[in-house]
């Protein structure tokens, strides 16, 4: 940190907290800040900043063990609630993912009304502590003889639940619309023909990501807000790719980096893991991911100081260049607008939507706020930080 005016460590943040004397601000109210009292001032002034998100984000599921049963059995398929989960592991040991549909629910078939039910719905299920139904066959062998067991149950019941999410948290996303005749549906959601809607997906300023656009603070072991309770980066996430285009102040102008999160799924809540059913396409998880970021120096602070008109995404066709790989901008436009209600696109006024809940983020940066200034989370210190594109 050699060459900074204000120097700071993690242990020396997380110190303050023990003793009830950081500042914790969210990232909504430290634009202000740094707009008011410049990067340096802010960061001698404040220890930490949380972030939030509430997305679906589709690289979600769980791995579960359920239990040995009398007499044993090492299980080849399993259902839960009717939807399939990989067996592919241990005797008693799998992995449902949030977008696996249930049996014989349609899948991308467009029925109004139509409620898709999947892995994301049984995750929220047994958050809630609803009881669901166990189905596992087998072909039996000698040490595991059984070869089918059906029974009910709930999350304490199972001896292990952890949350294990490939891929989260994205750092920007596209914007996406439809310049084809005809309505499509997407996981982007309902998109109109010729160019009727426009649909977003990130918490734009208090976006995780965006605060720490080159990974300086965060990184293998980071300790998060996951799904209502306590996570931790484990990796980057699929698909991370830091090596995109940025704005002047370093930010990403097109899909970047990436989480790869895990979290004891017996600490969280349905409020921030949800299940959702996308008309057309399928069914997710809507996850709540809160990061918390400290103030090592005035540069960070710089960082956690961006807002909505500073960051920037492109506007991509999902009728045909978004299918065919090409992903071309049709316009790039700023989260500001994009939150304002509408963009302007060849000269049309298209009206926006987001498909992750603001509101919700900034109930999550809140409540982390809440947790560290009462002392009842600590930062953790990275083990390694993730790849960035100044590597």
């Amino acid at each position: 940190m050699a060459g900074y005016a204000v120097q700071k460590t993690i242990a020396e943040i997380n110190e303050k907290i023990k003793k009830g004397k950081a500042v914790v601000v969210t990232a909504e109210e430290m634009i202000d800040i740094v707009k008011t009292k410049g990067e340096k001032e802010a960061a001698k002034q404040v220890d930490v900043v949380t972030t939030g998100t509430f997305s679906p984000m589709c690289s979600s599921g769980a791995f579960i063990n359920f239990g040995h049963s009398v007499p044993g059995i090492k299980a080849a398929k399993v259902w839960l609630n009717g939807v399939p989960a990989y067996a592919g592991l241990a005797a008693v040991d799998i992995y449902i993912g949030c977008t696996e549909p249930r049996e014989g629910d349609p899948l991308n078939k467009v029925y109004p009304g139509e409620f898709l039910y999947g892995g994301g719905h049984v995750i929220q299920d047994l958050v809630s502590g609803k009881q669901v139904l166990l189905e596992a066959e087998a072909y039996g062998t000698h040490c595991y003889p059984r070869k089918r067991l059906e029974k009910k149950i709930t999350l304490k019941d199972l001896p292990f639940a952890q949350l294990c999410n490939p891929r989260n948290a994205y750092q920007n996303y596209n914007c996406a619309v439809n310049v084809t005749t005809k309505t499509i549906y997407t996981y982007m959601g309902t998109l109109k023909p010729r160019l009727g809607n426009a649909n977003y997906c990130t918490s734009g300023q208090l976006s995780p990501l965006f605060n720490d656009p080159y990974y300086k603070t965060i990184g293998i072991g980071t300790r998060i807000f996951l799904g209502g309770g306590i996570g931790y980066v484990v990796s980057p996430g699929t698909q991370h790719n830091p090596d995109v285009p940025r704005t002047e102040k370093g930010l990403p102008k097109r899909p970047a980096g990436t989480l790869m999160v895990l979290g004891d799924l017996k600490g969280m809540h349905p409020r921030y893991l949800t299940g959702v059913s996308i008309l057309g396409y399928g069914c997710s998880l809507a996850v709540g991911i809160g990061v918390p970021i400290p103030i090592l120096n005035e540069e960070i602070a710089m960082y956690t100081g961006v807002s909505d008109e500073d960051i920037v995404t492109q506007v991509v066709d999902y009728g045909l260049d978004y299918p065919m790989g090409k992903g071309r901008p049709l316009a790039e436009v700023t989260y500001k607008e994009l939150r304002s209600g509408s963009i302007r696109i060849n000269g049309k006024e298209v009206p926006t939507a987001p498909l992750s809940s603001y509101a919700r983020a900034r109930e999550i940066a809140q409540k982390l706020k809440k947790w560290i200034e009462e002392g009842n989370f600590l930062l953790s210190e990275p083990q390694e930080l993730l790849p960035s594109s100044r590597d």
